[in-house]
């Protein structure tokens, strides 16, 4: 059962979208892959030193904690993206639209970011793989 609505699945979210399996993405931050697997399942809440752990590494916390994410910096962009920007800014609403719809698609058809060979304690289970390792307490 979830009790943690939502965080958990947006943990995972960014743990993938950052190109981590579990046991990486746990070690990196200093925890067990137990905790990460309730973690991302909401049967566990992450703690403070944890976030702060996993801010480090460039997951957006404040995303996986209340489903809104941070906002960048204009300054953030690249002369490139800021380009785009300025460009899609003077283009008709219909255009803008279509933009849209045509970076959505060329972003689903992006492979995913490799991961290593370490599998996921959730992929484990949902192939109906006996987990080994003991529940933390």
């Amino acid at each position: 059962m979830e009790t943690f609505v939502g965080i958990g699945s947006r943990l995972k979210q960014e743990r993938k979208r950052l190109g981590y399996s579990q046991v990486k993405f746990a070690k990196a931050a200093g925890s067990s892959k137990n905790s990460q697997y309730n973690y991302e399942k909401g049967e566990r809440s992450p703690t403070a030193d944890y976030l702060e752990a996993i801010a480090a590494l460039g997951a957006d916390v404040l995303y996986i904690v209340t489903g809104t994410r941070t906002p960048m910096p204009a300054d953030s962009l690249s002369p490139e993206e800021n380009q785009v920007v300025i460009d899609y800014r003077t283009v008709p609403s219909d255009d803008q639209a279509a933009i849209r719809r045509v970076a959505s698609a060329l972003a689903q058809t992006l492979p995913p970011p490799e991961e290593e060979e370490d599998e996921d304690l959730d992929e484990q289970e949902e192939q109906g793989e006996a987990i080994t390792t003991r529940p933390e307490i």
